[in-house]
């Protein structure tokens, strides 16, 4: 299948309650545990590439990776830039085929990051790209700042109001509580400001930083309205892990194929366990 926009499987996930989940992929093998857990799982899925990944993989070799393994199955997938913090990156990413562009300029104030999540909503329009937005602050793990520094970093749902109406974004990112990288203790989430958020803006939201969310604030989450929820830690854990443990156990192999195989099924196994958490599970 061609890839498809990130509206034409946020819509269905508005509709139905349930969230799709977006992945992060560094190599080949990450792209084919996403794509074949998707595939088998009759699952809608969006594989992310980070700035990171872009510059360790090559913007080439991750469009044709993705494209490639998508023609391969009959499910919706979906190929997005995520953090796009550079606008002439974010341009790079959908010249070359992306369907989907994250630009992130949460760190900026608001009235320049509505202006430029809007410039790059028009010109990703005009050739049927989709676009996230992030208002709020999703930094690393937040065990070591204060109740009020927290709140500081809290998207303000008034801010989302103006921000969606303006912007007119596909997707929503905001920050609730979750963090990027492994957590040192269980992240609190603000439900009530995600209730809000969505009662103002009516708009799919992003929860980003979920790999170590607990299940039930996960679930939690989906039923207030979260409908895109990225992981990324997870996979990178569950890779190291497969590695890991088949090295131990065979020290004298050298064959990179078999040492490639145990991590990818460690990371199908999480994966497939997320898609069906978030509900998208026979949802394509």
């Amino acid at each position: 299948m061609n890839l498809v926009s990130l509206r034409d499987v946020l819509e269905p996930a508005e509709k139905g309650g349930y969230a799709v989940g977006a992945f992060n992929a560094n190599n080949m093998e990450i792209v084919q545990a996403i794509i074949e857990s998707a595939a088998e799982e009759r699952s809608p899925v969006i594989l992310q590439a980070s700035q990171g990944a872009i510059n360790y993989a090559g913007l080439d070799f991750i469009v044709a990776m993705v494209k490639t393994a998508a023609q391969g199955v009959n499910v919706p997938v979906v190929l997005h830039l995520d953090h796009g913090t550079d606008f002439k990156q974010v341009m790079r990413c959908i010249r070359y085929g992306f369907s989907s562009v994250m630009f992130d300029g949460s760190k900026l104030p608001l009235e320049e990051n509505i202006a430029m999540t809007l410039r790059v909503v028009e010109i990703a329009r005009a050739v049927g790209v989709s676009v996230e937005g992030e208002l709020g602050k999703i930094g690393g793990t937040e065990d070591d700042i204060t109740v009020e520094e927290r709140e500081a970093l809290f998207t303000d749902p008034e801010e989302a109001e103006r921000f969606v109406k303006e912007t007119e974004v596909d997707a929503l990112a905001i920050a609730i509580g979750t963090a990027h990288g492994p957590y040192k203790g269980e992240p609190r989430l603000d439900f009530l400001r995600l209730k809000r958020i969505k009662e103002l803006t009516a708009a799919s939201i992003v929860l980003h930083g979920a790999s170590g969310v607990p299940d039930d604030a996960v679930r939690q989450a989906v039923s207030l309205g979260v409908n895109k929820i990225n992981i990324d830690t997870d996979i990178r854990q569950a890779f190291v892990g497969g590695i890991t443990a088949f090295i131990k156990e065979n020290p004298a192999n050298i064959d990179p194929r078999k040492i490639f195989s145990p991590a990818k099924m460690e990371m199908k196994r999480i994966i497939k366990e997320k898609m069906r958490l978030f509900g998208c599970s026979g949802k394509a």
